[in-house]
């Protein structure tokens, strides 16, 4: 009787405390989906406000690789230095971040119709949703992913180069379709990934992890969008 009232005991204290990592990780995951939807929507309000601002998007226009490799940077730098960085300072370059993609961001305004924009996004959200979702559900180890999608993304950025200067229309659809397949798989793995992450450091829901996790999802969100736009968007 005295081994069964140990056991009972060990049981509800496991259960309570496998409900605690539970509510910790769901705490964790719901701050990093905060910044992620903070950092879009100041992405999509400075871009329609630039985009509406002729004489702001003229100067981005005319600084538009400028801004370019200053967004490279900044996402280089936000990378390497958010854990040795106060939340405060890590949510603040975070945001500034995506402010500075949402200049960038404005000119496709001048390429694309509004509603194919708004159509892309919806389709994005719907991928993203969907494959953020497998990566929370699943109990297969996406880990094996990694190599993948590592290799995918090297042949995107490298074809995306080499479509700056041959401006092939058989090259671009290609790169999307293969865009979409990367960046949708990050999106689970990475999903994934943070929630191993947070369950090995025990990271608080305030912590720059929250930080890091939110600009790797809204990357590949960004990504994303851009790639589905390209494949389905109506240009003027």
């Amino acid at each position: 009787m005295a081994w069964e009232t140990s056991g009972g005991w060990q049981a509800r204290s496991g259960s309570v405390s496998d409900t605690l990592v539970r509510e910790s990780q769901r705490a964790f995951m719901s701050r990093v989906y905060g910044w992620m939807f903070a950092g879009l929507s100041v992405t999509g309000l400075v871009a329609l406000f630039t985009a509406t601002n002729e004489a702001l998007l003229m100067q981005v226009i005319q600084w538009r690789w400028g801004l370019l490799i200053a967004q490279l940077g900044m996402v280089f730098v936000l990378s390497g230095m958010v854990n040795r960085l106060s939340g405060a300072a890590a949510g603040a370059l975070f945001l500034a971040y995506s402010a500075l993609t949402g200049l960038t961001f404005s000119v496709i305004f001048l390429i694309y119709t509004g509603s194919s924009i708004g159509g892309a996004f919806v389709m994005t959200a719907g991928a993203f949703g969907g494959m953020s979702l497998y990566g929370t559900l699943t109990k297969k180890d996406l880990s094996s992913w990694g190599t993948f999608l590592f290799m995918g993304l090297i042949g995107v950025v490298i074809a995306s180069v080499v479509q700056i200067f041959v401006q092939s229309s058989m090259l671009s659809f290609v790169l999307s379709c293969a865009a979409v397949v990367v960046f949708a798989g990050l999106t689970a793995y990475d999903t994934q990934k943070l929630r191993q992450m947070h369950a090995c450091a025990g990271a608080q829901p305030g912590g720059t992890l929250a930080i890091n996790g939110a600009l790797a999802l809204y990357l590949d969100f960004i990504n994303l969008f851009l790639a589905l736009l390209r494949l389905f968007g109506d240009r003027r």
